[in-house]
């Protein structure tokens, strides 16, 4: 290949070039990842859904950006780790995940040969498309080596956090819901979210993500009760379940982990000496009901993640509260 990205002495014009590439996939992960769950057909054996497919999409455009960033991928990293749960969670086959990923590449080409800077009209197009196109390669051969390493323990503990699952929380939570509702028992939900957490991977490497969700683990198991149910959720997100206890006990619970960690938590990056500062952002939802209703486990979180994009929107480090939540029913209405 020839041109100002080719040779040893455009090694530094392809790193730019990998800076510029990630910049892209991180800036528009969330719109490429819409774009591919929205024309992936569905299957009728399928449990995940168009909004589940966002978040997997999500995920693998930002492994695909920093594989373009690092030439490699960490089989044993947090994000891969993150991908490979939310696989299992959703039981995708591997044809269909694999079909998924090349979607998602598809998208992601698309998507970068429309920029005026790296795009399929400029002479840096063709190393563009390559570098994506072996990033993505290496994404799934990283997932490939990181099922041959799980062990079949991880469907109870995170790794990295030392937290229940996400898909452990799951049952549990659909277990709780039901004896709240049967018996009119209060029952809380708190959804941290690390403040720009995509962004901090992308600037200082995922190496200082991981150090942020490992100490936030040890962190936010020290302001609950040891039978409060505490998980990882997602990527970059913890839940906790609180029963049978006091609407303003899960607030004040919730502001004093936001609090404490603007106050105390922040990481450094080891490459440069930069301290990297860490805030949360979080959801309660408090549901109240009377015996004999019906809570609903999956609205229950959805309506947990939408208070928690709010207040995301809102600035960020702060809580968004929900209490008498309304996601119930009357069980003479099933």
């Amino acid at each position: 290949m020839s041109g100002p990205y080719a040779g040893e002495t455009g090694e530094h014009l392809q790193e730019d070039l990998r800076q510029q590439l990630v910049a892209v996939l991180l800036d528009r992960s969330d719109e490429i990842a819409a774009d591919t769950a929205a024309s992936f057909p569905s299957a009728a054996e399928e449990p995940w859904d168009t909004r589940q497919r966002r978040r997997l999409g999500r995920l693998l455009v930002q492994l695909l950006g920093f594989a373009v960033r690092d030439g490699r991928v960490d089989a044993r990293g947090s994000f891969v780790a993150d991908f490979h749960q939310l696989v299992r969670q959703h039981a995708v086959s591997a044809d269909r995940l694999f079909a998924f990923a090349y979607l998602i590449e598809r998208t992601a080409l698309d998507d970068l040969a429309t920029d005026e800077t790296i795009g399929a009209t400029t002479e840096a197009w063709p190393l563009a498309a390559q570098l994506v196109r072996r990033a993505s390669f290496d994404v799934l051969a990283a997932y490939h080596e990181r099922v041959q390493l799980e062990p079949v323990e991880s469907t109870m503990i995170d790794r990295l956090t030392t937290l229940h699952t996400g898909s452990l929380f799951r049952t549990v939570l659909a277990k709780e819901a039901d004896r709240a509702g049967r018996f009119g028992l209060p029952l809380s939900v708190i959804l941290f979210d690390v403040d720009n957490l995509s962004t901090i991977n992308g600037e200082h490497g995922y190496g200082v993500g991981d150090r942020i969700l490992e100490r936030l683990g040890i962190l936010i198991r020290g302001f609950f009760r040891q039978h409060d149910w505490i998980a990882r959720y997602s990527e970059d997100s913890i839940v906790v379940l609180l029963a049978n206890n006091d609407a303003a006990f899960a607030s004040d619970l919730a502001e004093s982990v936001r609090a404490t960690v603007a106050e105390r938590l922040e990481s450094v990056d080891h490459r440069s000496d930069q301290k990297v500062r860490v805030t949360l952002s979080a959801a309660v939802v408090n549901v109240r009901v009377s015996a004999g209703a019906v809570i609903d486990p999956e609205r229950l979180m959805a309506d947990a993640e939408a208070a928690l994009e709010r207040a995301k929107r809102l600035g960020r480090n702060r809580i968004e509260r929900i209490d008498d939540y309304p996601g119930t029913r009357s069980a003479e209405a099933t």
